[in-house]
């Protein structure tokens, strides 16, 4: 299988002076093609400062991250943001719906924003509202949905574009337990139907029983 991250020896350092808070010390880890890998930790491990780097939305670190055969820390600002556009799908604790827009208007948004039409993605839009589970839903604004269901919406979102891999920072974390249920058999579902590779941050020790394989961040460094 192919490896579309690869983390070599990574440390992260927060503070200046006296006061350095070193997150992140030579962290080391990969995800294969078509793996659902689950990130574990302590509150305050450095794990989610770990998503955000190898999703290159900071790139203040020392050491190599290889995502989909690009280092990124050696990729321009516009390289990094078309290989986040083309590669990454992004989801969230906190939903980060636009909410004057409907459920399909949300999902097509950052496509659209990019100069796609939305006929060009009518397809596959209604593809992934099905596997969703949000075909009913799609012209419901998100004031009137459950939390449960504006995380399918940002799911969708993060579908859309059929990316490489699911960067997901505690997506439950927002949910009461059968909305979290529920969003974990969609990730399950789509790593084990549709060949998802899913790197998820997670403190519960059961959201990280969903994945194939898990990671734990302990004093900075990566076990297993």
């Amino acid at each position: 299988m192919n490896t579309v991250i690869e983390v070599n020896s990574v440390s992260k350092t927060f503070g200046k002076g006296t006061n350095l808070n070193r997150v992140l010390d030579e962290a080391s880890m990969y995800v294969a093609e078509g793996e659902f890998v689950s990130l574990m930790g302590a509150s305050g491990s450095g794990k989610s400062t770990l998503l955000y780097l190898i999703g290159g939305l900071d790139r203040d670190f020392e050491g190599k991250i290889t995502l989909c055969g690009e280092d990124i820390g050696s990729l321009k600002d516009a390289k990094l943001s078309k290989l986040r556009l083309d590669k990454l799908g992004f989801v969230f604790q906190f939903y980060n719906l636009v909410m004057n827009l409907n459920v399909e208007d949300n999902i097509l948004l950052p496509e659209t924003v990019n100069g796609k039409k939305k006929s060009e993605l009518k397809k596959q839009l209604d593809e992934i509202l099905e596997i969703t589970g949000l075909t009913e839903k799609r012209h419901a604004m998100p004031a009137t949905l459950s939390g449960g269901q504006q995380q399918r919406v940002a799911i969708a979102r993060a579908l859309l574009g059929n990316p490489a891999v699911i960067l997901a920072d505690e997506p439950t974390g927002n949910l009461d337990s059968k909305s979290t249920v529920e969003i974990m058999e969609l990730f399950k579902k789509l790593n084990q139907e549709k060949g998802m590779t899913i790197l998820q941050v997670t403190h519960s020790e059961k959201c990280a029983s969903y994945g194939t394989r898990v990671i734990t961040l302990d004093n900075g460094k990566t076990v297993g």
